[in-house]
């Protein structure tokens, strides 16, 4: 049977790395919906970041025009946004910087609000920008649960912050509360 939600997107900067490592390892492998992480790497610089959480799961960077499917982990890859249309299935982007990242929290919290609407649980975690705030709002206007690592649990506060000072009803949670909540919630 289908819980409250049907997507899971988290996304992290700087200090965000070790934090969702620990989220993943209290996840189940066989989550019922799909997992989708967005997460700030370098863009001129290859990047371990899928070897590093895939050692915690079996984690993926999809392809563009890819159907997201349930049951899957997937990364967004390094300097492309990755985005989800109506039709459910992923959309990489090449375009400019937002918030001086690529990929961007908040164009793929964004189009989770657009696609999901109050089916999206979305989480930010720690990070140095204002990344993910305004996305973070979309997705709670669209009737879904935005959730902030509690800033003072995290190694870069601004960016939960950012979404704590920006957005109405978003829930400020340990690490360990949002790990409760996604396993006795969705």
């Amino acid at each position: 049977m289908k819980g409250a939600y049907d997507i899971i997107t988290i996304g992290g900067s700087a200090g965000s790395l070790s934090v969702l490592t620990g989220l993943l390892d209290a996840l189940p492998d066989n989550m019922s919906m799909p997992v989708v992480i967005v997460l700030h790497r370098l863009r001129n610089v290859e990047s371990e970041m899928g070897r590093l959480l895939s050692a915690t799961k079996d984690i993926r960077e999809p392809e563009d025009k890819e159907p997201v499917k349930d049951h899957h982990f997937y990364l967004a890859p390094q300097n492309y946004h990755l985005m989800i249309e109506a039709d459910k299935t992923f959309m990489l982007d090449y375009s400019e910087l937002v918030n001086y990242s690529r990929p961007a929290i908040d164009m793929t919290f964004s189009s989770v609000a657009d696609v999901y609407g109050n089916r999206a649980l979305c989480i930010l975690l720690s990070g140095a920008n204002k990344d993910g705030a305004e996305g973070l709002c979309e997705v709670i206007a669209a009737g879904g649960t935005g959730i902030v690592q509690d800033p003072h649990t995290a190694a870069f506060e601004v960016m939960p912050q950012s979404a704590i000072d920006l957005c109405r009803d978003v829930k400020v949670l340990t690490i360990e509360e949002i790990i409760k909540f996604i396993i006795f919630e969705t």
